[in-house]
């Protein structure tokens, strides 16, 4: 079973992707609201991906994203972000971002696709 954490500040977000990515039962989901938090949790966790809101308080996805590939350098990284502007993307992509997702949500199986396709499975 794959260990994915979702990040974002949205809980119904949150609440959406964890109920949906977990019929499945190929992943143990974890989800944090508070992005502060979540970057404490992952530096003393182990995840295979980080399904993570580029747009947050305290520390914006993209902080998030740079201190997770300084440390972990093996966990994929797909960004979410309801401003799908090509600089977000191309900033995301130069700090190790894996892939992008934009908001609102087109479909919950592609995600769960874009998830499937990084992790390898």
């Amino acid at each position: 079973m794959k260990k994915i954490i979702i990040i974002d500040d949205e809980i119904a977000i949150l609440e959406m992707l964890e109920k949906f990515l977990k019929r499945s039962e190929k992943f143990e989901i974890v989800t944090f609201f508070e992005s502060k938090k979540a970057l404490e949790h992952i530096k003393s966790n182990s995840y295979d991906l980080v399904l993570l809101d580029i747009m947050m308080p305290e520390f914006s996805g993209i902080d998030i994203l740079e201190e997770i590939k300084g440390t972990h350098t093996n966990i994929k990284t797909i960004m979410m972000t309801a401003y799908s502007t090509i600089d977000k993307v191309i900033d995301c992509k130069k700090l190790g971002a894996d892939d992008y997702v934009t908001k609102p949500f087109v479909s919950l199986r592609d995600i769960e696709n874009k998830i499937l396709d990084n992790l390898k499975l």
